[in-house]
């Protein structure tokens, strides 16, 4: 009976350390370091595939990583009134290639800022549409019910600490509180280690699944993240719902372009 128990144990802490090494590969895969010509941050990657069977990849990242590509000019409407006009350059995306314990290169790819909101006055998010078809097939994996995780949940965190030479960095905490107000925003609050290049980066369950953007930090292990259930408000007013949930229908490429970037 001890043998059958002790193999037993065995075969559990064999499938928890495969099934972890799974979720930090699947959370390598999904991470990009975002660079501006301010300096750079985070983004996590998400995929759809359009009417034409193209693979579609789009990047949520916070809104502040951003900023510094933002421009305003003045254009005459067809009545010929004036109008502020918002555009923003193209972000690059930048993806470690690691082979053999090694990082032997990195792959860079332009994004264009399909939305945005301020850090300042908005919701200090932003999602990205990478200008190449068909890069990757990986997606992130949203929490989208409407339980909020206790206190003490275990979470991990992965970002570009310190820029691009911490890339894909893996940090671990837990749930640390929730609803911290702050500018009148809702936060949550992690102990997982961040330094500036976290920014963008997702927290996840021990599971991978998505659970909030890391945006704000007080020090290593007090920082505070934007939670899934404001991205998801944020998605909902802007009718973006179909950017955290794969069972809400794509847009048209056609339906893309009019979305107002701001």
């Amino acid at each position: 009976m001890k043998q059958i128990a002790a193999i037993i144990l065995v075969a559990l802490i064999t499938a928890t350390a495969a099934f972890s090494a799974d979720v930090s590969k699947h959370l390598q895969d999904v991470s990009v370091t975002i660079t501006t010509s301010g300096g750079s941050g985070s983004g996590v990657l998400f995929t759809r595939t359009n009417s034409n069977k193209d693979v579609i990849t789009f990047i949520w990242t916070a809104g502040h990583v951003v900023a510094d590509l933002r421009t305003t000019r003045e254009v005459t409407t067809t009545n010929g009134g004036k109008k502020t006009l918002v555009e923003f350059q193209d972000v690059q995306m930048v993806k470690n290639v690691v082979e053999d314990g090694r990082i032997i290169g990195r792959l860079t790819l332009d994004a264009e800022v399909l939305k945005y909101s301020d850090a300042d006055n908005g919701e200090d998010l932003a999602l990205l549409k990478v200008r190449k078809k068909n890069y990757v097939n990986t997606t992130v994996t949203f929490y989208l019910p409407k339980e909020i995780p206790s206190l003490g949940t275990e979470l991990y965190h992965v970002g570009s600490l310190r820029g691009s030479f911490g890339a894909n960095s893996m940090t671990a905490g837990i749930y640390s509180q929730v609803g911290r107000v702050l500018d009148k925003k809702v936060y949550d609050q992690t102990t997982c280690t961040a330094f500036p290049g976290s920014s963008g980066g997702g927290v996840y369950l021990k599971d991978g699944r998505y659970i909030g953007m890391l945006v704000r930090g007080a020090g290593e292990t007090f920082n505070l993240i934007v939670p899934v259930r404001r991205i998801q408000d944020w998605t909902v007013k802007h009718n973006l719902q179909w950017a955290l949930d794969p069972k809400v229908a794509m847009p048209t490429d056609a339906d893309l372009l009019k979305i107002p970037v701001e």
